[in-house]
């Protein structure tokens, strides 16, 4: 009797060892706010991995749920889930290597040709030992494009007005603003349109997807449409010990799924996103303020003081030097393929 009781036990463990082996390996993916063209390719990578392992390995995405948006990569370094996106400038000081691809380099780049871009400044050695700081290991960009503002005050009429504009954006517009007396200002993402209504803020500089999503066109007066300052970071990071510990055939589907979910997601973003803000922008109303070539000139000057103040603060911290000069001969080359591209089209026509 003794010895049938040890048989049942032994195979009832055995059934539960079978069923741990077999049961799908699943990751919680911490986002904020709601699904929209800035998560596409969180989304459509999730999609891609659970297609690929046929349900073997699953990425379950929150809104919000596992942390706030500016705790993510925290929650990132401790394990409390494997996968999250955020923003360099909402921690500059956590993340200081990676704000460099936030510092006004190029007026004109595709998202296809940041991403790239993006690529390869986070693999490159400084930017990963920064991050190994926080058990990250940096996956996916999000490519941006560039950041227009839209405000509730009156419209500009010279550089001057942005004296005492209270504006929330990244760090390397935010950088050339100030030096016009513009006061950064911070609220959390999801508050924005209120803060808008209730005058903490002025203005908010947003790429499309997120004026889009935050409405601020619904409150706003004016918008810019060539401040080419730069946009932001907001890569997609996951724990290092987690991604360490796959399979060799599920890590194989999430990284070999990268790619193709950036194309996804700059497919969505160029021709969905962009015409939409466009259309609201002008449906609303909005007055559009395009600034001039010798205004043009003086944020360009400005934002070359921006850059040289970004090596200077960090250079106690990392070789900043290294890391820019590595950066912005990524964008001198785009700029100059841009430029071919352009000569081609021209003579061809």
């Amino acid at each position: 009797m003794k010895l049938s009781r040890i048989l049942i036990a032994s195979a009832i463990g055995v059934s539960f060892l079978a069923f741990e082996v077999q049961a799908a390996t699943e990751w919680n993916v911490s986002l904020w706010g709601k699904r929209r063209a800035f998560t596409e390719n969180v989304e459509k990578l999730a999609e891609l991995v659970e297609q690929k392992t046929k349900g073997d390995f699953k990425l379950n995405i929150s809104y919000g749920g596992l942390s706030k948006s500016k705790e993510n990569l925290d929650g990132i370094s401790i394990g409390a889930f494997e996968m999250a996106q955020f923003c360099s400038f909402y921690h500059k000081d956590k993340n200081p290597t990676i704000t460099v691809t936030e510092l006004p380099f190029s007026k004109n780049v595709s998202l296809a040709r940041i991403a790239e871009i993006y690529q390869k400044v986070h693999e490159h050695p400084v930017v990963a030992k920064d991050l190994a700081r926080w058990n990250a290991t940096l996956l996916m960009p999000t490519p941006l494009p560039q950041y227009n503002i839209v405000s509730k005050t009156d419209a500009l009429s010279s550089l001057d007005d942005f004296n005492g504009l209270r504006v929330r954006g990244p760090g390397g517009i935010m950088g050339v603003l100030s030096k016009l007396g513009a006061v950064k200002t911070g609220v959390p993402f999801s508050e924005v349109r209120q803060s808008m209504d209730s005058g903490v803020i002025d203005a908010a500089s947003f790429a499309p997807h997120a004026h889009l999503a935050t409405k601020t066109y619904k409150v706003g007066k004016w918008a810019t449409t060539n401040l080419n300052l730069g946009s932001a970071n907001c890569p997609v990071v996951v724990n290092t010990d987690a991604l360490n510990a796959l399979s060799d055939t599920n890590r194989e589907a999430l990284l070999g799924s990268v790619n193709e979910a950036i194309a996804f997601y700059v497919d969505n973003y160029d021709n969905n996103t962009t015409g939409a803000y466009e259309k609201a922008v002008t449906e609303e109303g909005l007055n559009k303020v395009t600034f001039s070539s010798e205004q043009t000139t003086k944020l360009n000057e400005l934002a070359k003081s921006v850059r040289n103040d970004w090596v200077t603060n960090n250079a106690d911290k990392f070789d900043s030097q290294a890391l820019f000069d590595f950066t912005a001969a990524l964008f001198a080359e785009e700029s100059k393929l841009a430029m071919k591209a352009r000569d081609g089209n021209t003579k061809t026509k």
